[in-house]
């Protein structure tokens, strides 16, 4: 029970294709791929070091 072979892929990839349809998965991608730009976004903000110039002008 490792790694998912090809065939398996195949029949992943059809069902998605029957339960959404073809016009809706251009739209479930977009949606995913802002989903992942925005979590990048979010984390690089949070790894950013604070501006510390305005504490040293006010002193």
């Amino acid at each position: 029970m490792g790694m998912l072979g090809g065939k398996e892929w195949i029949v992943i990839l059809l069902f998605v294709l029957l339960l959404f349809g073809g016009k809706k998965i251009p739209e479930l991608m977009r949606g995913l791929g802002s989903g992942l730009n925005e979590f990048k976004k979010a984390t690089r903000e949070d790894n950013k070091p604070e501006d510390t110039t305005s504490e040293k002008k006010e002193n």
